[in-house]
């Protein structure tokens, strides 16, 4: 029976070691050591031997089990090893890879580019872009601006207001940042405010929350002639050359004299009708678009900070303000503002 253990170890031995893949290892090891093999029943069967065989051939059975046990524990270590390595070779689809077709590369959202485009042109002028708190006091966002007491903006039906603390507001404009950059720097300040602004308004060419930049000039001698040659190189800048600014009175609270400006319609070229005759759709016919408003800073508004070197006496200046969203709009004939703001990729992708 020891002479049939030691055939049946070296047999097995010599099979292991010959194998070639996991599975045949699998079935080498049911074969020799599953419930059906001989050596496992040669152990079974070992009460049955004579006494003075038991010790001998179970002790040598059981060495045999265990040795062909750590053989195919190393050889099926072995097997995978190299079977990894084939598959590895072998496998043409990297999973690390993205899909087919790869999805491009993002972009910059529409507003985010705008944005930029007149924040680069400002800052060939001079101007320095400066941020300032969405959540805004009441002090910097009218009081500061020459709102009095009554104005409607002040009014619930116009402005977001936190409800625990009645002097707090979401900004409904940039403009409040001025006030907080003259109390930061003395005069000459050249400025370019951009930001989110918040209005109780919502259409297809207003939205509760929007973009605004605003820009704001005070040294001394300006005039309301230099204000005229920044919005013409601004909006060429924008529009594309030969585009001309036209101001018309306005009334701000914070400007003095307050005006609108538009630029000359870059679809007519100002004429008011397209090549077939037809009046222009763009400007309505009248060759003019409007663009936002404009004034001299009011010198109430420089009254404020006339402790920060604003003596109105001394310095003067501008400022101007105009929605990201409607340059846009305007730039790309986009017909409702609230597409910017619906994630639709199929619009988005048109701007990349």
């Amino acid at each position: 029976m020891l002479d049939r253990v030691e055939k049946i170890e070296a047999e097995a031995s010599t099979a292991i070691g010959a194998a070639t893949g996991t599975g045949e290892l699998e079935q080498l090891r049911v074969r020799y050591l599953g419930r059906k093999a001989e050596l496992t029943a040669i152990l079974r069967g070992i009460s049955e031997l004579p006494e003075d065989e038991r010790g001998p051939v179970g002790g040598a059975a059981n060495r045999a089990r265990k040795r062909l046990e750590q053989q195919i524990e190393r050889r099926a270590a072995e097997l995978d090893a190299s079977e990894l390595e084939s598959r590895l070779a072998e496998d043409l689809v990297d999973v690390t890879l993205p899909g087919t077709p790869p999805r491009p590369a993002g972009h910059p959202h529409l507003i985010t580019r705008t944005t930029r485009q007149i924040e680069d042109t400002m800052a060939g002028l001079g101007y320095r872009v400066t941020e300032g708190p969405e959540i805004e006091h009441d002090y910097y966002n009218f009081t500061a601006l020459n709102h009095p007491p009554g104005h409607p903006a002040r009014m619930l039906q116009d402005t977001f207001y936190v409800q625990s603390h009645p002097d707090v507001l979401l900004r409904t404009h940039t403009s409040p940042v001025q006030v907080r950059a003259m109390e930061a720097q003395s005069p000459p300040i050249f400025v370019i405010v951009p930001g989110k602004v918040y209005r109780r308004d919502s259409d297809a060419t207003h939205s509760p929350m929007f973009h605004q930049v605003e820009g704001l000039a005070i040294a001394e001698g300006i005039t309301l002639a230099d204000l005229q040659g920044t919005l013409e190189q601004m909006l060429r800048a924008i529009f594309g050359p030969g585009r001309e600014a036209r101001m018309r009175p306005h009334f701000f609270p914070f400007t003095e004299p307050s005006v609108e400006f538009d630029v000359s319609c870059f679809q007519c070229e100002g004429t008011g009708e397209l090549a077939g005759g037809e009046r222009c759709n763009l400007c309505k016919g009248i060759g003019w678009i409007e663009v936002g408003g404009a004034g001299m800073v009011d010198p109430n508004v420089l009254g404020f900070v006339e402790s920060s070197g604003y003596d109105p006496e001394r310095v003067q200046g501008f400022a101007f303000g105009m929605g990201v969203e409607r340059i846009a709009m305007l730039r790309h004939g986009v017909p409702d503002l609230r597409r910017f703001f619906d994630n639709d990729v199929r619009m988005l992708e048109q701007f990349s």
